[in-house]
């Protein structure tokens, strides 16, 4: 991990990832918000799945604010913690009540229910505001150590080790693209080593290559 001078070594992977758009589908800040939410502890497929019919039901956040629970509820009880995730949208949408005050800081964001640094920073990553932290989800938590970007299993303590060597630049899109690598290449079992942009670099393929 010393030798590397990871600034340089991760632009490859930024490079392929940059702006590509999360794996959850949303159309506006209303609507990333809520299927961020959703999406704790779940698929991002399975929100995908439900997240039409309840947009339809709420369309935006005034709709949402004056719902009652248990038509929420209906709507995404195949989410894990429906319930707890119902309470937290409700009391999202009854302090934001606009669109338009949807907060764009992760200070504001990691306010509300629901949401810690890691939604937080996915959210501002989508929209395009200067980050202020580097995501680190179930992917990130797996690979950065993989990588030696970073050592440990707690996402806390994950993003601080890499917010010290990367630029403030680059940290909206390291995260997610460390994420992108995890879903597409660096899997769980039998990773894609020979196809993966940072094999040179690599703590995990520098031990594990052929001779």
């Amino acid at each position: 991990m010393k030798n590397h001078h990871w600034q340089n070594e991760i632009q490859p992977l930024i490079k392929k990832y940059k702006g590509k758009h999360h794996p959850l589908d949303y159309r506006n800040a209303y609507e990333l918000l809520v299927v961020v939410v959703l999406s704790a502890q779940d698929s991002d497929r399975n929100i995908n799945k439900l997240s039409p019919e309840f947009f339809n039901a709420f369309p935006d956040m005034n709709s949402l604010a004056r719902a009652d629970s248990e038509s929420v509820l209906s709507l995404i009880s195949k989410v894990r913690s429906s319930r707890k995730k119902t309470k937290w949208l409700l009391e999202i949408a009854s302090q934001i009540k606009e669109d338009k005050n949807i907060p764009t800081t992760l200070a504001a964001l990691t306010e509300l229910p629901g949401l810690g640094r890691k939604s937080a920073n996915v959210i501002m990553r989508e929209l395009g505001v200067k980050a202020e932290g580097i995501i680190v989800d179930l992917h990130v938590v797996r690979v950065a150590p993989r990588l030696g970007i970073a050592q440990g299993t707690d996402p806390k303590k994950l993003e601080k080790q890499m917010m010290e060597l990367l630029d403030p630049r680059d940290w909206g899109e390291a995260g997610m693209a460390i994420s992108f690598l995890g879903r597409e290449i660096c899997r769980p079992k039998n990773p894609k080593c020979s196809e993966c942009v940072m094999n040179a670099v690599c703590d995990y393929y520098q031990k594990n290559k052929p001779e």
